[in-house]
């Protein structure tokens, strides 16, 4: 990992706080969910390209070889979803503080299932304001989305597991930079910028 190790404490939700590469430098996070132990074939040299210092899962992961897997690519933290009862290590939520030296970047909490269609649970609304999140991942819809609810962001990247209805095969892409962060999907299927 060329941006340090991620280091890890219990608290409500287990708190990882991830260093990155210098005040300044832009950094690209892959953020997968869904994977259903199946991700599409493109997935690893597409996120290669992307060359991230961490990859993000929101559960549903399946067949926990997946998370090796990604592992090749980047080192992986990964919470647990609905099928995932066979990995009972993995937690339900955690919150990850990205930081540039001793500098604030992002606090982000990842969980699973955190909408109910376009809006914010209010229970998932409570933990991230209780620990002061700036964004929510999640997966378990299959559907990508960039939103607002509650006064935070929201986050699904899609599904890069196998198709569920005409949804796309797609992954986040989460740009951390001096001026500011970004969100996007990519599709797995043509390496492009995906757009509803």
């Amino acid at each position: 990992m060329r941006t340090g190790s991620p280091t890890v404490a219990s608290h409500a939700a287990e708190v990882v706080r991830l260093p990155l590469l210098a005040a300044g430098a832009d950094v690209d996070v892959v953020v997968v969910a869904d994977t259903h132990g199946n991700p599409h074939p493109n997935t690893p040299a597409l996120i290669e390209s992307f060359a991230p210092p961490v990859i993000l899962h929101a559960g549903d992961i399946g067949d926990l070889s997946v998370l090796n897997d990604l592992r090749k690519q980047a080192p992986v933290l990964a919470v647990r979803g609905n099928i995932d009862e066979h990995a009972p290590a993995l937690p339900d939520t955690m919150l990850i503080d990205f930081v540039a030296g001793e500098r604030p970047v992002l606090k982000v909490l990842l969980t699973h299932i955190a909408v109910y269609g376009p809006k914010l649970r209010a229970e998932v609304a409570r933990q991230a304001r209780a620990l002061s999140a700036d964004l929510v991942i999640c997966g378990h819809s299959h559907v990508p989305f960039i939103g607002r609810d509650k006064g935070l962001v929201v986050f699904n990247p899609g599904s890069i597991g196998p198709r569920r209805f005409t949804l796309p095969i797609v992954f986040g892409v989460l740009r951390l930079s001096s001026t500011g962060i970004s969100m996007r999907h990519v599709s797995c299927e043509t390496g492009q910028t995906w757009l509803p």
